[in-house]
């Protein structure tokens, strides 16, 4: 599986434009979004304030930018996980390269956390986004007769991101705790696994 790729690695990354969508995914996800200025960007991007206005014109513009990046992030990771073997299987490999994906991309992550779990609520569409994202490759997973049929597409939709996301954002809490109350006989071998999934109303446990 590679998964090392990175999307702002192409040829028009060597535009100015590119470069600064690129600066501001990373401020934002160190700083959040609130507390970074075009200014900042700019300088980060090597360009001027007035290349960032024209290219961009608002923030607002910038975090689409952004959010799109992210989202080429998750399609990318998804499109070199492979696409054999049972839906089950196929179901785990696109697990595991969006995984490896957010764990060899640290900006990814830490822009996610701040854009989904903003007490104040969400700026953009990330979520929508990614939303959209899983209901097409969902749909073309079980055109291709590699996704199960069985369960309705809101369901399966949802099943798909909590799984894909729950794991990064409580991940942390589980960390905090293990540094808390593991024995020194223990490792990170020992820390407890943690699953996220969602379940239907009425069904067992």
């Amino acid at each position: 599986m590679t998964t090392n790729a990175d999307p702002r690695a192409g040829v028009d990354d060597l535009t100015g434009k590119a470069r600064i969508r690129n600066a501001a995914m990373d401020l934002y996800a160190e700083f959040g979004e609130d507390r970074t200025s075009m200014r900042a960007i700019a300088a980060a991007a090597g360009v001027t304030v007035g290349l960032l206005v024209h290219h961009f014109k608002t923030k607002d513009r910038i975090r689409d930018a952004v959010e799109q990046l992210v989202v080429d992030y998750f399609a990318q990771a998804i499109a070199q996980a492979p696409g054999n073997g049972t839906p089950r299987e196929v179901a785990a490999a696109r697990d595991a390269a969006v995984e490896h994906m957010l764990s060899s991309n640290p900006a990814v992550v830490n822009y996610l956390r701040r854009a989904l779990l903003d007490p104040a609520g969400p700026k953009g569409q990330l979520l929508e986004r990614l939303t959209e994202l899983t209901r097409n490759e969902l749909t073309k997973a079980r055109d291709a007769g590699i996704a199960s049929t069985r369960r309705r597409d809101s369901t399966q939709i949802i099943d798909i991101i909590i799984r894909q996301l729950g794991r990064l954002f409580l991940q942390p809490m589980v960390d905090s705790m293990w540094d808390q109350v593991a024995e020194p006989d223990e490792t990170d071998d020992d820390k407890p696994a943690l699953i996220v999934t969602v379940r239907l109303p009425g069904a067992r446990n």
